[in-house]
């Protein structure tokens, strides 16, 4: 079955030339102009989302961190003019994927959604000590209470819990929480640890995240 994709791009030539593209690369496509057209198709239609930061009624960011809220898990690729690294990382922290400036080429596009489809990827639910990871809801849970997380957490934690108890090198951890060629400095993986290890304990888990200097990060 061929993926579908919701294009989300204001620039009604771009937007022609990216639902041509798409499908000759073996994607089915939707189009939409504007941020509340593509809330109204995200649920019903798309396993992933090609969405322009720059759209004539919101910020895309704003309208991804939306998307998230009411429920869609798919990847969302963000496209904009905009070059700078607080650009990016604004993006990840609303829930995006991956993030590609203007001006790029189709293959990249094609190339980036293709890995974020394929590791967003429907799986049975990963369990490491009282801890569920459930792929299906973004979440996880210990004992009865669940925990939402954003997909740079979910993949982080996927990580972690892959290996209990053994050592996760930073490097590792930026390669599987980010697309290659992502700029992630220090502090922000350090936040992102910090936030999983609260929702870790808010799910009330005696699994905790440990930190040796020099060698990384395990769960234990």
């Amino acid at each position: 079955m061929r993926p579908t994709l919701l294009v989300v791009e204001d620039d009604h030539a771009l937007r022609d030339v990216l639902v041509r593209g798409l499908r000759d690369e073996g994607f089915e496509t939707v189009p939409a102009r504007d941020g509340a057209t593509a809330l109204r198709l995200v649920g019903d239609t798309a396993d992933a989302v090609v969405l322009d930061v720059g759209l004539p009624d919101a910020d895309g960011r704003d309208v991804c961190q939306a998307m998230r809220a009411h429920g869609f898990l798919g990847p969302v690729v963000f496209l904009t003019a905009h070059h700078r690294l607080c650009d990016r990382l604004s993006g990840f922290s609303a829930g995006g994927d991956d993030y590609l400036p203007k001006p790029f080429h189709l293959s990249e596009l094609t190339a980036r959604l293709r890995a974020a489809l394929k590791r967003s990827g429907s799986a049975a639910p990963t369990v490491a000590g009282d801890l569920v990871l459930d792929p299906v809801h973004h979440s996880l849970r210990a004992g009865g209470t669940e925990v939402a997380l954003t997909p740079t957490e979910f993949r982080l934690l996927a990580t972690l819990m892959s290996g209990l108890g053994a050592f996760v090198r930073r490097r590792e951890l930026v390669r599987a929480g980010w697309p290659d060629g992502a700029q992630v400095s220090d502090n922000t993986l350090d936040q992102y640890l910090s936030r999983l290890r609260r929702k870790i304990r808010d799910a009330g888990s005696g699994l905790t995240i440990n930190t040796a200097r020099g060698i990384g990060h395990r769960l234990s």
